[in-house]
């Protein structure tokens, strides 16, 4: 069912009917304005105004009822088809009973062919107005699609900065800021480097969100920005170990702020400290990115949201057609992330 379109027609509908019940019982012969008095003029005029106006509204009721149910680029053979029954089987009944009853009233012996005349007018007048109002209702329903396109493109914006924010992990900017708040008060010029950090950090995010792939290498390097950000926080605790060949960074590509997440999950989920130190390995091998990581829970449960490596996995699915893979052992945590090589 098509949603309902509203048009204010009330001024057009006014002059409508009175232009047409007048003009046409004159030009069809009904009416002899010299042959009759003022009063009668005034009534007769007003009956066939009163015509007109069952002619319009009860066409006009139908017409809006159809176009709830129709639709013109779907089923227009059956819209044209409805809508022409409908204004003939309304119209030439309606009319035809009229004016029988207006020559019955004044005595008159009804006169057929004019009859006839009548009611092919009106039943052309029909149409034509029909045609005008669906015409109408065409520009009406573009404007509407228009505004329904708008719509859908706010709320998709909308959309993806929700999924933007949802690939930041709220434990990373909880972690971020406490970390902030931390130096701020104990190493002021750390302070300063760290803003700096998560400034590149989130400009990378923000610069990047709208790509669909990127290079490994500019993956990489906003890696070492994030690194360089944990550096600060963990200091020697956290240790990372790449082992990537040379032509490994420009030859393939991965969806944008997928390592970020990967390692933010190690970080998330395992003890790290000078007591308890982490190394994260991170090498390449058959079109595969690994993460690995040895695996020191912490004492504290954390709340996770269970989206991070959830989204990242729909994302690569999506994306270069396959899923990343988790290997989760008793003492070490390892994902793999597949890639897309270039020219391949």
């Amino acid at each position: 069912m098509e949603p309902k379109i509203s048009i204010n027609d009330k001024v057009i509908r006014i002059i409508g009917v009175q232009f047409f019940g007048i003009v046409i019982p004159n030009a069809t012969g009904l009416v002899n304005n010299h042959q009759r008095s003022v009063m009668s003029l005034m009534f007769t005029y007003g009956y066939f105004i009163l015509i007109a106006f069952l002619i319009w509204q009860g066409n006009r009721y139908f017409l809006f009822r159809l176009q709830e149910k129709f639709n013109w680029f779907i089923h227009p053979l059956q819209k044209v088809v409805v809508l022409l029954a409908m204004n003939v089987l309304y119209t030439a009944p309606l009319v035809i009973f009229m004016l029988f009853m207006w020559y019955e009233f004044n005595s008159m012996e009804v006169n057929w062919p004019v009859v006839q005349v009548t009611t092919l007018v009106c039943v052309v007048c029909v149409i034509f107005i029909t045609h005008v109002y669906e015409t109408v209702f065409l520009i009406k329903q573009r404007e509407n699609d228009i505004v329904k396109s708008e719509q859908l493109e706010r709320a998709k914006a909308q959309a993806e900065l929700e999924a933007l924010k949802n690939q930041i992990d709220p434990h990373f900017m909880f972690n971020s800021l406490n970390s902030l708040s931390y130096l701020i008060d104990n190493n002021q010029a750390k302070a300063k480097e760290f803003t700096q950090s998560l400034a590149d950090v989130y400009r990378y995010i923000l610069s990047n969100k709208d790509q669909t792939l990127v290079l490994l290498e500019d993956e990489l390097n906003f890696l070492d920005k994030y690194i360089a950000l944990l550096n600060l926080r963990f200091e020697k605790a956290l240790q990372f170990d790449f082992n990537l060949g040379e032509n490994t960074k420009n030859d393939y590509l991965i969806p944008p702020i997928s390592i970020f997440i990967a390692v933010e999950n190690v970080v998330k989920h395992n003890e790290i400290s000078l007591v308890k130190p982490l190394t994260v390995k991170i090498n390449c091998q058959n079109q595969w990115l690994t993460i690995c990581n040895q695996k020191l829970k912490k004492n504290s449960l954390i709340h996770s949201s269970k989206i991070g490596l959830k989204n990242l996995d729909e994302r690569f699915k999506i994306i270069i057609g396959r899923g990343i893979e988790v290997i989760n052992e008793t003492k070490t945590f390892e994902l793999k992330l597949p890639l897309l090589k270039i020219n391949d």
